[in-house]
């Protein structure tokens, strides 16, 4: 019952911090703002990029509040599913653009979606097939992990994926 208590507990605080992600990661993109920033998104049709953040926004939402008010709890591990897709299909467009470190972050964050899926189907299920302690060492593996890439991202220094005209040798 301890180790079952502490997962919740991890498993709380990791769903939050990915419901953030998802909810700042899908809101531009509904906006229609800051899209420059990322990858693939100037190629894509308005409608799908706007079809990209509503199932981020509502993947972020389903993470939380199914659990959080105890109706369709089986909605959250469905949810985090969703968005460990989600993330892994972003991974292809990091591959596509020779940006391998943000693939590996889109890696590390869709892997921790699929840890909080598996931890709260066995907490929702009526028998538990995973150890407690097997899903909280995955999280505590995978979270750091994608902290420091995020940190390494941070202190990359920015190029522009904008192609501008070439200047004029004649005037």
């Amino acid at each position: 019952m301890y180790a079952t208590g502490i997962l919740n507990i991890v498993l709380w605080s990791v769903q939050g911090f990915l419901a953030l992600l998802f909810l700042f990661a899908g809101v531009p993109k509904l906006l229609g703002r800051g899209l420059e920033q990322w990858v693939g998104f100037a190629e894509l049709p308005r409608a799908e990029v706007v079809f990209i953040g509503l199932m981020e926004v509502v993947g972020a939402a389903a993470l939380v509040l199914p659990m959080a008010i105890g109706i369709l709890r089986w909605l959250t591990p469905l949810a985090a599913l969703g968005l460990a897709i989600i993330v892994l299909m972003a991974t292809g467009f990091h591959l596509r653009g020779n940006e391998y470190i943000n693939a590996i972050e889109t890696a590390l964050w869709a892997s921790i979606s699929v840890v909080v899926a598996v931890g709260r189907w066995d907490l929702v299920a009526t028998r538990a097939s995973v150890p407690a302690w097997g899903l909280v060492g995955a999280l505590a593996v995978l979270v750091p992990a994608a902290i420091i890439n995020v940190i390494i991202l941070l202190k990359r220094p920015v190029t522009s994926a904008v192609k501008r005209p070439a200047k004029s040798m004649a005037a």
